[in-house]
């Protein structure tokens, strides 16, 4: 199982390295999610996507009684109730022959019921239900790969949007220190002008970083709104305004290889595409029934009450067996073969595509992740550097071998180093989960995350042989509202008039 772990932005910095600490289950704060625990076991219980993901497994789930009716009769029962009136004229009958020079004439005037029950009975439809099975049933197992997918791609998303919150509050927090020290800087130029120890241009450059760094943390400011937005819009709900600081997961793979080869194997939309041309491959057999004998079984019982005369009664029945030969029907069957035989064609080339694609996400995540470990190294012997050069330049200012433009570069060069380890780390973290989604083990049973996991078998075994109901009783069994979303779980907060503006951290 993976496990997801907390550990700080400092701790990560100062160790450089990953590491794996298993995280207790805790309530969903009312604040909005304050770990990555919470939040993505919000975005597995209110994301949409994931809904409507379900939504669709459940329709691909119909395909299967739909192609076991070709098993059962189909009853049909008619009825027809009028009243007749008129005059039937006749030739005269003698008894030997009729005469056409006398006519007769008989007024009708009676009502007349009619009904019949037909009970229809498949025997053979050249292979179309069995063929029809085999695809709807590819079709589901595709479908629950889809929806593994769908969750690896939302935990993904969740995962990547709530490193940008934690980073980008991180920066906000950087920016913030850098303009109270450009502040101060500023402050304590102008009292040297004052006493004459320096120009104006020193003070010039003082002012212009100061305006640099307000720039810098509006723009971090702006940043963070946006990706609390954007953590909104996944999770269903505002992250808390501290949050815990994830760290990269513990990889179930020791090499890029391994982690290639687990991909092509693994993978959801690898499965999901696999199964996808399995169902393609039965549409082709699907197709070519319609060129094959049909063979059915027909019983009726019919009562007619004044069908022919007045009073008059008719009871029956009858069993016929019909063999229909198709023979020529235009052309459209050949066609819908044709057209099945290039789908499936095209199912296996998205195959290979998913393979390919699946490779290239877990080897490039894989490589993503080394050369950020590396960085992350390299970058905290640069941070430690430049702190040096930053103490030892404002000691020589302070002795007049340093100028305060020297000092004010020492302290952005110090900055730009911080800042990018804290961006390094987000990559580390990110990656370390899209080397796992890459090989299929990004889900809600192998996270180890407090759910009630949505249970794809109940409303498909509710369903199977059903030939009856509308779906209230198999969706309630599944664990489903009436709405789609998941019962006895908590729905995300609808802000209708627009969410008020977050306090930034």
């Amino acid at each position: 199982m993976i496990r997801l772990g907390s550990l700080s932005l400092r701790g990560v910095l100062l160790a450089g390295i990953a590491g794996a600490v298993v995280l207790l289950p805790r309530p969903v704060l009312a604040a909005g999610p304050a770990t990555l625990t919470d939040a993505l076991v919000e975005a597995y219980n209110n994301n949409a996507t994931l809904q409507a993901q379900r939504a669709a497994l459940r329709q691909a789930d119909e395909g299967v009684p739909t192609a076991l009716s070709g098993w059962r009769p189909t009853v049909e029962l008619t009825g027809t109730v009028g009243h007749i009136f008129g005059t039937q004229t006749s030739p005269y009958y003698n008894g030997t022959y009729y005469d056409t020079s006398q006519m007769t004439k008989m007024n009708e005037n009676r009502s007349e019921t009619i009904g019949e029950a037909t009970v229809t009975q498949p025997l053979y439809k050249g292979g179309k239900t069995v063929a029809s099975t085999r695809q709807a049933k590819n079709a589901v197992y595709a479908a629950r790969a889809q929806l593994l997918a769908s969750e690896e791609t939302v935990f993904l998303n969740v995962v990547n949007a709530y490193v940008t919150v934690v980073s980008d509050t991180q920066v906000v927090a950087l920016d913030q220190s850098n303009e109270q020290v450009m502040r101060q800087q500023l402050h304590d130029t102008q009292v040297q002008f004052n006493v004459g120890e320096i120009t104006m241009t020193s003070v010039a450059q003082a002012q212009a970083s100061l305006a640099q760094a307000k720039e810098q943390l509006a723009v971090a400011n702006g940043n963070l709104r946006i990706a609390r937005e954007n953590f909104r819009q996944l999770v269903g709900d505002y992250p808390a305004d501290n949050l815990t600081p994830p760290q990269p997961l513990m990889l179930p793979v020791n090499s890029k290889n391994q982690a290639a080869n687990a991909a092509v194997a693994n993978n959801p939309n690898v499965i999901a595409a696999q199964y996808t041309d399995a169902a393609d491959k039965d549409a082709v057999d699907v197709a070519f029934s319609a060129l094959m004998p049909q063979l059915e079984l027909q019983a009726s019982a019919y009562h007619q009450n004044g069908a022919s005369y007045v009073s008059t009664t008719l009871n029956g029945g009858q069993v016929v067996g019909q063999l229909t030969v198709p023979l020529y029907q235009g052309g459209s069957e050949y066609a819908a073969i044709r057209q099945a035989r290039a789908k499936e064609q095209q199912g296996f080339a998205a195959v290979l595509d998913a393979q390919r694609t699946a490779y290239e996400q877990a080897t490039q995540g894989w490589e993503t992740l080394t050369a950020t470990r590396a960085a992350i190294v390299s970058t905290n012997a640069q941070i430690k550097a430049n702190a040096i050069a930053l103490d030892g330049t404002e000691r020589e200012e302070l002795v007049g071998t340093r100028t305060t433009l020297d000092v004010l570069n020492a302290q952005q060069l110090l900055l730009s180093s911080q800042v990018q380890q804290v961006q390094n780390i987000a990559t580390l973290v990110n990656n370390s989960y899209t080397v796992v989604s890459a090989i299929g083990r990004l889900t809600a049973r192998d996270l180890g995350l407090p759910v009630h996991e949505y249970d794809d078998l109940k409303y498909y075994n509710a369903v199977k042989y059903a030939g009856f109901g509308t779906g209230e009783a198999a969706d309630e069994k599944a664990g489903i509202a009436p709405d789609g979303t998941l019962l006895g779980v908590n729905p995300a907060p609808v802000l209708a008039d627009g969410p008020t503006s977050p306090q930034t951290p």
